[in-house]
């Protein structure tokens, strides 16, 4: 059983999720994907290449490769298995988001957050917002964009079909975009191809769930994720039998 885990916008590298799976006999792995030596400092134009080799390492040694994904990570989870050739077997898909969304450069110019075969895949651009509370929740803008350009979301919607086996973990509090909209696509798109999908969701919850043994993560730009400690933690309690069951199947 092999897990590569993958952090958000933060571009921190989550030890302490690769840890919490090692010590589930997991061979489990998280890797900095921007902001390291010859990386982007913002999680734009990323090649999916990075995410599908590391999927290639852990498949030489596992008989079974999970993704592990929060917000941007899931995002990239998502588009690694459902787009490129790596042998990935799940996903699990924290904070998820059904479609490629813009990355914003430093010069201010939007482009998609990842490229294969190096060339950028295609993605919904944001739209002219200012938000209205302070901290900023971004929930609104991400709702905006996509309702200001359905061909965009068309042309950026992730084949997840593809994906043998999917699990989905939102909080319907989610501040940061609206995850659970977001996952009910995938469920949907899914259904329509017959594929089945778990989805575990807390009404209360926002936008990283906790899982038991985890300690609450303050990192990255200031913003509003919603929810609670209390309901974070029990969003994570519900989503971790599922995660290792994912984590666990057999053909």
């Amino acid at each position: 059983m092999g897990a590569l885990v993958l952090g958000g916008s933060s571009g921190r590298v989550d030890e302490q999720r690769a840890r919490l799976l090692a010590e589930q006999g997991v061979l489990a792995e998280s890797i900095r994907w921007f902001g390291g030596p010859g990386q982007h400092d913002g999680p734009w134009e990323i090649p999916l290449e990075t995410f599908a080799a590391r999927a290639e390492a852990l498949a030489g040694d596992c008989d079974r490769v999970v993704l592990v994904g929060l917000s941007f990570g899931a995002e990239a989870a998502l588009a690694t298995a459902a787009l490129t050739d790596a042998p990935v077997d799940g996903v699990a898909a924290f904070a998820p988001s059904d479609v490629v969304w813009a990355g914003v450069t430093e010069e201010g110019r939007q482009t998609s957050h990842w490229t294969l075969d190096g060339a950028p895949l295609p993605f919904v651009r944001f739209v002219s917002w200012e938000p209205s509370t302070d901290p900023p929740a971004y929930r609104e803008l991400y709702a905006r964009s996509r309702a200001a350009a359905p061909d965009e979301v068309a042309a950026a919607t992730l084949p997840v079909e593809r994906i043998p086996d999917v699990l989905l973990v939102v909080g319907d509090d989610d501040q940061v975009w609206p995850a659970r909209e977001h996952a009910e696509e995938i469920v949907l798109r899914r259904a329509r191809h017959r594929r089945a999908t778990v989805l575990v969701a807390d009404a209360e919850a926002g936008h990283r769930a906790v899982l038991p043994g985890e300690e609450v993560v303050e990192a990255g730009q200031r913003m509003l994720r919603g929810g609670t400690e209390q309901a974070d933690r029990r969003l994570g309690s519900a989503a971790w039998p599922a995660l290792l069951d994912l984590i666990r199947a057999r053909p």
